[in-house]
């Protein structure tokens, strides 16, 4: 793989801290910073938060710059008592939790038709390749939709009707993109609110958080 590509929504001071700024690269609607790591281009997009801007920032990089790998780290809410703060791990599948055709086509919500279930799958062959170089990341199940959640109660819902780990919101948008590419996708993410933290803990672990996930997601990156 020589060219990369990294979404990023909110976590870009960690990018920076780590590499650098660049001169950034402009484009209509976006800004990339270009990063040489080890032998490979590694083109870094702030989108911004949501799914949305998360699934134009992807479809940019692969059309655009014709990156061959999309990586995405960045912080998430835990939903089990198991993803504690600062807790690093990563994502086998995501949940669309807030797409829902279920009145149009009986179909389970979260469900797109081309899945046979909810769950829609990272790259197997990129997840078993990261856990290689860190073993002790967790294999989680990730719900992402346009929502902050920060109520426990809320966070145990998701875990129960789920079964999923963390919660975020950009993976949807990122894997459903990569997946109809054909351009395999890696996602790394930190805990920086627990499950029964909300917004305050957000706030006061979120720079930590990021750091961690930036160091980690570097070091598998850089061994690919």
């Amino acid at each position: 793989m020589k060219n990369i590509g990294m979404i990023v929504a909110v976590e870009i001071e960690a990018v920076l801290n780590k590499y650098g700024k660049p001169s950034e690269l402009k484009y209509p609607g976006f800004s990339v910073y270009q990063y040489e790591i080890e032998d490979k281009n590694l083109y870094v997009i702030h989108s911004g938060v949501g799914e949305i801007a998360a699934t134009m920032a992807t479809q940019f990089l692969i059309s655009q710059l014709q990156v061959e790998f999309i990586v995405n780290f960045g912080v998430v809410g835990g939903l089990t008592e198991e993803m504690a703060l600062a807790r690093t791990c990563i994502v086998e599948s995501v949940v669309h939790y807030d797409f829902d055709t279920s009145e149009a086509d009986g179909t389970d919500v979260g469900r797109y038709l081309e899945y046979p279930t909810v769950y829609i799958p990272t790259t197997k062959e990129i997840l078993d390749k990261a856990l290689t170089i860190e073993p002790d990341l967790k294999s989680v199940i990730c719900a992402s939709a346009d929502k902050f959640v920060g109520s426990e109660k809320k966070k145990r819902a998701l875990h129960n009707i789920f079964k999923a780990d963390i919660c975020e919101m950009e993976a949807a948008g990122i894997v459903l993109t990569c997946n109809r590419n054909k351009v395999p996708c890696l996602l790394i993410k930190t805990v920086s609110d627990s499950i029964s933290g909300g917004a305050e803990e957000f706030f006061y672990a979120v720079d930590e958080s990021a750091r961690v996930c930036m160091e980690i997601t570097h070091k598998i990156i850089s061994s690919f």
